[in-house]
């Protein structure tokens, strides 16, 4: 540096060192550094350090623990604020639903009073004319609800059609106007108190009106019982024989062996996938037809019966029939009865518990009876399934008998194995899957199909009327059980068929059966429960 002295640069150049350093550097490397008094020092300070070092890495841990907790409840509480949101839009759109349910309720309570008669006229004043019967009012009814939109409105009083040992007052023309009594056959109701608006399920005749030779209500302690009824047992007897036979001529024939035992189980198998959805069943309808067409064109040959056997009536040739020959394949009828039973398991085994799988069973039940091919003489085979359903379930044809005495648990249809009775609860599951599967089977509606209704809903009703015309002392829980399971999940098609005929029996089998019944079973408590889950669930005031 200009203009500094040689002194000041020499003092600059060698100055002397930090003594504290080199203190510390000599205490380090000087003699003393290897001694234990030394190494101690080290230690400390190292442990010292790493103490140091760990405590902040744990606290820079916990900070970030405590960053993700706090995210997290944030991002809970933005999840139950969402959640929150959406149930309140959930409550304002079922609120918004009550409130048009209510309204849409409100107009169809709404009636439009009806005029009263005209007056005679002096025509028939002067010729003493009293035959002319007064036209009854039918109940408005729309394409959607049936005879459900007005039922809050009694049923009963001077517009009531008559029900049972009534009906002759209809048949020679004259009005009643009493109170029903117990019901029996509605050819006269329909004759007399018409449906209002057309409907599908009211146009033909011939699925509604009973037959002509319809047999009268019995007098009261007596079953309802007839010689067809037990012609059905002899029907089943018959199928057992032919069922030997076939065992007898598949020792034969292994072909014939072989194809019925394949057929027997395929048959098994396609009933047990039945569906519910409409149209789920076309696969399985289309296998079970294939083996019965196999069985019947004798492309696996079996032996020829008279189907006679197996009906309740005579039946002689009759034109344009497919089938007029006085004999069939035992191999088909075989089959028949095979569907038969899988039906009658299905309907033990699955519609105790949910009614509704009943339906789909009642449709192919409804399809194979009544496609032509399968007709004899131009008539349903369905008295083989008829047959069956007798058997494990009488109360349907009108038997009736005491649970507590051995004859009338058997009259009643209860299981009796090697073991004993079956149990109470088995029994009462058997019993509504068995109702609910008639219900299915008789209330099908045929207006839009060329073939004939094999087991029409006339037969609904005679059964019904059997049940409900037991004496009060009669009245069993099996019963009532099965009354319960015909009408539950299909009181609306009932109801589509015979108007307000059938709310008229509808409040006989719900209301005045189950208050007659001398012992109050769970059953007649289970008839007087439904009547109140009909009146809160589609407004039927009985």
């Amino acid at each position: 540096m200009a203009g500094s002295s040689p002194a000041a640069r020499k003092s600059q150049q060698w100055s002397s060192p930090d003594r504290s350093r080199l203190s510390s550097i000599q205490g380090i490397l000087g003699e003393p550094r290897n001694t234990a008094i030394t190494h101690h020092d080290a230690l400390i300070q190292a442990q010292a350090e790493h103490d140091r070092v760990r405590e902040a890495a744990i606290r820079v841990y916990h900070d970030h623990e405590l960053q993700e907790e706090r995210k997290r409840l944030l991002e809970q509480q933005k999840w139950i604020l969402e959640q929150q949101k959406l149930e309140e839009e959930r409550i304002r759109a079922e609120e918004r639903l009550r409130a048009e349910e209510e309204r849409l309720r409100a107009l169809k309570a709404k009636t439009v009073p009806k005029l009263p008669p005209e007056p005679p006229t002096p025509v028939a004043q002067m010729n003493g004319s009293a035959t002319a019967q007064p036209q009854i009012q039918p109940t408005p009814t729309t394409a959607n609800s049936g005879a459900t939109s007005n039922l809050k409105q009694s049923p009963f009083g001077a517009q009531q059609p008559s029900l049972g040992n009534g009906l002759n007052g209809h048949a020679n023309g004259t009005a009643q106007s009493s109170l029903p009594q117990p019901f029996g056959q509605p050819k006269a109701i329909l004759q007399s108190q018409p449906l209002s608006s057309p409907s599908p399920f009211t146009q033909p005749a011939k699925a509604v009106v009973p037959p002509s030779n319809a047999r009268p209500a019995a007098a009261p302690g007596t079953p309802l019982v007839s010689t067809e009824i037990d012609r059905y047992v002899e029907i089943h007897r018959n199928l057992k024989k032919l069922r030997s036979s076939l065992l007898q001529q598949s020792k034969m024939s292994p072909t014939l062996k072989k194809r019925m035992g394949d057929m027997r189980r395929e048959l098994r198998k396609n009933m047990g996938q039945l569906v519910g959805e409409k149209g789920g069943n076309k696969k399985q309808i289309a296998a079970i037809q294939a083996l019965l067409d196999e069985s019947l064109n004798g492309s696996v040959p079996s032996e020829l019966v008279d189907p006679s056997d197996y009906i309740t009536d005579k039946r002689e040739p009759v034109g344009g029939a497919l089938h007029n020959e006085p004999h069939l394949p035992s191999l088909f009828l075989y089959l028949l009865n095979h569907f038969s039973k899988a039906v009658i398991n299905q309907f033990i085994n699955e519609c105790g518990a949910q009614p509704k799988t009943a339906d789909p069973i009642g449709v192919i039940v409804a399809m194979i009876f009544s496609k032509d091919v399968y007709l004899w003489r131009g008539k349903t085979l369905i008295d083989i399934l008829m047959a069956k359903l007798r058997v494990v379930c009488p109360v349907l044809f009108g038997y009736r008998g005491s649970e507590k005495t051995e004859n009338g648990r058997l009259r009643l249809g209860w299981k009796k194995t090697g073991a004993g009775w079956a149990p109470e609860q088995q029994h009462s599951d058997r019993m509504k899957g068995l109702g609910a599967g008639y219900a299915a089977i008789a209330l099908r509606n045929f207006s839009n199909s060329k073939n004939t209704n094999p087991w029409p809903p006339s037969k609904y009703w005679a059964s019904m009327a059997q049940i409900v015309n037991t004496p009060p002392a009669e009245i069993s829980n099996t019963q009532c059980i099965v009354l319960r399971a015909m009408i539950e999940s299909s009181e609306e098609k009932f109801i589509q068929f015979y108007g307000n005929a059938a709310i008229a029996a509808l409040r006989k089998a719900l209301v005045e059966f189950p208050e007659k019944a001398v012992d109050k079973t769970p059953g007649v408590s289970g008839l007087q429960v439904l009547a109140q889950i009909l009146k809160r669930d589609i407004g039927l005031e009985l």
